[in-house]
């Protein structure tokens, strides 16, 4: 049987393998699904196997099937890819093997999430004495927020939804923009709170919330509110007016909180965070670190300012656990009971790249989507429909639907950029997402090449 530190330094060359030629292959997976399936579906064979063998297979099966989402050039979705030092840290979680459930059982992987955690509110701007839980993304992180302002407007109106569920509780409003991200409705739908019963508000030509739409939508109703707000719509990029919404919500009683996947990352840069004002006045905020952070996935970081609130939503008690008086231990902020450590990566992240780090990967992605919308503009068949105020760009070709998809299509196939499709405002459009710590200039005038080519190809 091969060492174990053998074989470690065997996936390890594969895993460099693998990111050394990032730069040099096609963005999209070279095989289908189909394809793959093929390739893999053989029977359970009856005794062991030597571990290299099985590792080596992995490796040279998988790789025509494996898209490089962390290219420079990937731009499909707003995800980023995975700076050295989180990537390597994964990598030493793995090792670790922790259920990062119980401050006692685990106190290093506990400790190193707590300091991420505060770390993370540092630079975002948001109360130091929040409670933070590391879960697999932006659609848990919705769903643990959303819980806990579930619990707290529910408990104001003498109703414990944890012990007696919701068949006979007052009923709860949820208000969210009409534009807002398909998660928040999933994270509606696993709380037994409905996406069909959300009052929604109009947004404007750019995917903003109207403030009077807001506050009519608020002063038609009364009761347990939860408010939704977006920081980054995830076609324009734009912000909902937070910190008006905000005021105008607590005024009515309501739980604020904010979506921000990707968007709440404009607070660390001194260009951008004026788009985040007021947002530290929210009660409730849902970010991804697999996103501009670029750890590897998965890792969602659902931030709530009332502790006893997060604690109640998602904690439990069993008579076998270790569990903490005092500080909540890690599993209740979260809605698994078991996971990996999570934070550890996002902790090696910002301690790697520091403050000034973040704040340039930040930056610089916002750069680069400028200068995307720049040479897209620049181009005669080209227009950009969306103000580019962070890092997302939407383009249409020849304003036409079928061109533009047709144009989406050639670019998939012809492999230098992956870039996705979304219908925005009824029209088809081209959606460039730039989030990539690798993305370079020379990145994005390769991917606006490649699209000039493939619309050249496309016949009027």
């Amino acid at each position: 049987m091969t060492h174990e530190r053998d074989l470690l330094a065997r996936a390890v060359e594969h895993a460099a393998t693998y990111l050394d030629g990032l730069n040099g292959r096609k963005v999209r997976a070279r095989s289908t699904y189909e394809e793959m399936l093929a390739a893999f579906n053989e029977p359970l064979q009856q005794g062991p196997r030597e571990p290299t063998e099985v590792l080596d297979q992995l490796a040279s099966k998988a790789d025509p099937g494996i898209t490089a989402m962390g290219s420079g050039r990937f731009f499909g979705f707003v995800i980023g890819g995975a700076v050295p030092g989180a990537l390597a840290a994964d990598l030493l979680v793995t090792a670790w093997d922790q259920n990062t459930r119980l401050l006692f059982v685990t106190p290093a992987v506990a400790a190193v999430e707590h300091v991420a955690g505060q770390w993370v509110c540092d630079l975002l701007g948001l109360p130091q004495q929040s409670t933070v839980g590391f879960v697999t993304g932006g659609c848990m992180a919705n769903f643990t927020c959303l819980a806990a302002a579930r619990h707290h407007v529910l408990a104001k109106a003498g109703w414990d939804v944890e012990r007696d569920g919701l068949q006979a509780a007052p009923t709860v409003r949820v208000i969210a923009s009409a534009e807002r991200h398909a998660t928040v409705d999933i994270a509606l739908h696993y709380l037994g709170l409905g996406s069909g019963t959300v009052q929604q508000v109009e947004t404007d030509g750019q995917s903003r919330i109207y403030l009077e739409s807001f506050r009519r939508v608020l002063e038609s109703g009364e009761g347990p509110t939860i408010v939704s707000l977006a920081a980054g719509n995830v076609n324009t990029g734009a912000f909902d007016p937070i910190a008006e919404a905000i005021d105008l919500a607590h005024e009515h009683g309501a739980w604020v909180h904010i979506d921000g996947a990707f968007g709440l990352w404009a607070a660390v840069s001194q260009d951008l965070r004026h788009l985040v004002e007021g947002v530290e006045r929210a009660d409730s905020w849902a970010t991804d670190a697999h996103k501009w952070l670029n750890v590897p996935y998965d890792c969602g970081i659902a931030i709530v300012a009332q502790a006893d609130a997060h604690r109640s939503a998602m904690g439990a008690k069993a008579s076998y656990l270790i569990q903490s008086d005092a500080d909540p231990d890690p599993f209740e902020l979260v809605p698994e009971f078991s996971r990996r450590a999570r934070g550890v990566p996002v902790w090696a992240a910002m301690a790697s790249l520091g403050r000034d780090g973040v704040v340039d990967l930040v930056d610089r992605c916002c750069s680069h989507a400028r200068r995307f919308a720049d040479r897209f503009s620049a181009m005669d068949d080209a227009e950009v429909l969306n103000d580019v105020v962070l890092n997302q760009v939407l383009v249409r070709f020849r304003d036409d639907d079928e061109v533009t998809q047709a144009v989406i299509a050639g670019v998939l196939e012809e492999g230098t950029a992956f870039m996705t499709g979304t219908t925005w405002k009824g029209v088809a459009a081209m959606r460039v997402s730039v989030s990539n710590w690798r993305t370079t200039a020379a990145d994005v005038d390769a991917s606006v090449d490649a699209v000039r080519r493939v619309l050249e190809s496309i016949g009027r």
